[in-house]
């Protein structure tokens, strides 16, 4: 820990932090800008102090149109340098940003507009900025929801700019920061009130206690949207807070050219980056000797994985690949978080995994070790039978940890359906957290708030997990359990068995349990995606196969669809829920060449929406 990052973690507010910063630092953010293929691509560099005066002058712009502290504005820009200038300005007119993701394409909008209408309206927002594109997309929007005054473009808020007439405004610890919608896969979304302070001690938890950063020595790349948490406090909101410099990407050149994310660190010799699972697998699988060559990834010292299930062998896979290129396995940050606790929950550094027995997890909800040794034999024992085909025998399974609760936060694993009382260590239980990240409420909405944040401020994160020598594991979410014959099966190991087929889209399946006739308990239920359009019996065989080998059950039915078929959240997250209630209307069984968008093409689709309006994928 630096003094100097300490000092400048003193002040109760966002705001504050980041004015310290502006009359320090010169250095800022860097925008990678995606370029033609005559003039190549470019960068922009806004330091602190210029991003401040930018910020007072899109402030002052909103404040001659008369929005007041406090009021709420709606967010929908997905080039990175328009959504930060116009976010920092919302924050120095003491305003309350809602960021929302674009529109993902034609064929998405009527969905699209009612999502939007939901949100703006529930949040009563002021204004809503956009683009002049996606503005015309928007259409009637603005007047459809009450209390909208109107659709301003960016182009809009720069005309006439006069920072000299901006008005600081009183900000306190306790006002909404911002509001961060859920992605409202199971129910219309609910907005969490991140507050001043919130952020405040997410940002010091993060980056003072959880990586050690200095903002004279760290820098940060990252290509994560920043209308979601991870992407906007981690490497926005955070960092403004401290003075680290940080390079931004957008999330088309990552997910239309992986390398694109190291090469960009390679380039800045970034210490510090983030990922979901699914981007280091990725990032391994499409690596090439000449790309690897040309990096170097020697300085990265953290690099962080979390808003999805991290499996241990997707990291692994990642450092084998990238070691010839300096990266050590020992960067990596095994992340747990949630947005109703601002974003960071726990860290740990490394791959901590826990080696457990699946039978004793499943029916006694205990989760009992297994050690090396044991493993070893009991996979030697399984391979020469042709039964384990993941590197783990069958009835056992490896857990990642993501260490303990931070300073001043507590972590505690309670039974009973998360209404009973603290269960001990290795005892499977829903996870709940405490502390000053712990999110205000959501938003005009008391029942739902007092439902999540308990007497005592204890909030529940309907995940189930356990304790281990002071490593927090997870285990699933509670309301996804497949309880069969009285054992608890969690959804996310019989997936990532399924995953272990070669002709099934890795990252791309879904198992839930649901009612079917006749049959005398719930059925377990496969959805999961393929390219190929032969022999599907066969690849549902394999599935079957190799859940029965390596999990001990069996599947009542497989669904195999096409890739892109899969509903999926904002932020490029599988709906097990939501493809449970489509499996039940029957409307995953479709036939080829519907045009469902592919996830990596729904991401590339919201950051292109207001240039092209068009659909990506076969």
């Amino acid at each position: 820990m630096v003094a100097g990052a300490v000092k400048h973690m003193e002040l109760d507010t966002v705001l504050g932090n980041f004015e310290r910063v502006a009359e320090r630092y010169n250095h800022g953010l860097t925008f990678v800008k995606d370029g033609s293929r005559k003039d190549g691509d470019r960068e922009v560099t806004v330091s602190y102090p210029e991003l401040l005066t930018r910020g007072q002058g899109v402030a002052a712009a909103f404040q001659a149109r008369g929005l007041r502290a406090g009021d709420r504005v709606a967010v929908v820009l997905p080039d990175p340098e328009a959504f930060v200038t116009t976010f920092v300005g919302l924050l120095c007119a003491g305003a309350v940003p809602v960021p929302m993701y674009p529109p993902l394409g034609v064929g998405q909008l009527s969905g699209y507009l009612e999502h939007a209408r939901h949100i703006v309206g529930t949040a009563h927002c002021t204004y809503l900025v956009t683009t002049s594109d996606i503005r015309a997309v928007l259409g009637t929007l603005g007047t459809s929801v009450p209390g909208l005054r109107g659709l301003l473009t960016v182009e809009e808020l720069r005309a006439g700019i006069d920072a000299s007439a901006y008005v600081r405004p009183d900000v306190a610890a306790d006002d909404t920061c911002f509001i961060q919608f859920t992605s409202g896969s199971t129910a219309n979304p609910k907005g969490v009130e991140v507050t001043q302070g919130n952020l405040v001690h997410n940002g010091r938890a993060i980056q003072l206690e959880g990586l050690n950063v200095d903002p004279d020595v760290d820098r940060g790349v990252s290509w994560l949207p920043l209308f979601h948490d991870m992407g906007l406090i981690g490497f926005l909101l955070s960092p403004i807070q401290l003075g680290i410099p940080v390079t931004l990407m957008s999330p088309m050149r990552f997910l239309r050219r992986p390398m694109t994310w190291l090469e960009t660190i390679t380039k800045h010799q970034a210490t510090m980056t983030y990922g979901p699972n699914f981007a280091y697998g990725l990032a391994a699988k499409r690596a090439r000797e000449k790309d690897i060559e040309s990096l170097d990834l020697s300085r990265l010292r953290g690099a962080g994985c979390g808003a999805e299930p991290i499996q241990a062998n997707t990291l692994r896979r990642f450092a084998q690949v990238f070691g010839p290129c300096g990266f050590d396995e020992k960067a990596f940050v095994c992340s747990y978080g949630m947005a109703e606790s601002t974003l960071a929950i726990s860290f740990a550094w490394g791959i901590p995994t826990d080696t457990v027995e699946s039978e004793s997890l499943w029916s006694e909800g205990v989760a009992k070790p297994v050690t090396v040794a044991d493993a070893e034999v009991a996979l030697e024992s399984a391979e020469s039978s042709g039964e384990s085909s993941a590197g783990l025998p069958p009835g056992v399974l490896e857990i990642v940890g993501c260490g303990g609760a931070f300073k001043h936060h507590e972590i505690r694993i309670v039974g009973g359906g998360g209404e009973g009382v603290e269960v001990g260590e290795r005892q499977v239980g829903e996870i709940q957290v405490r502390g000053p990240s712990v999110m205000a409420g959501y938003f005009e909405l008391p029942d739902k708030t007092a439902e999540t944040v308990l007497e005592g401020g204890w909030l529940r994160s309907g995940d189930l997990g356990y304790m281990a020598d002071g490593n927090l594991f997870i285990c699933g979410r509670a309301k996804d359990v497949i309880i069969l014959h009285g054992k608890n099966y969690y959804p996310q190991d019989l997936e990532w068995a399924a995953n272990q087929v070669p002709r099934v889209r890795t990252g791309n399946v879904v198992v839930f349990s649901a009612h079917k006739p006749n049959l005398d308990r719930e059925a377990v239920v496969v959805v999961a995606e393929t390219r190929e359009s032969d022999d599907r019996d066969g690849i549902a065989s394999e599935i079957r196969q190799t859940i029965q080998s390596q999990v001990g059950l069996t599947v009542d039915d497989v669904t195999l669809v096409e890739a892109g078929v899969l509903p999926k959240t904002s932020s490029g997250k599988v709906q097990r829920r939501r493809t449970r209630a489509l499996w039940e209307e029957g409307g995953l069984h479709r036939s080829q060449g519907d045009g469902k968008l592919k996830v990596a093409a729904q991401l590339v689709e919201s950051q292109l929406a207001h240039l092209k309006l068009r659909i990506f994928g076969r």
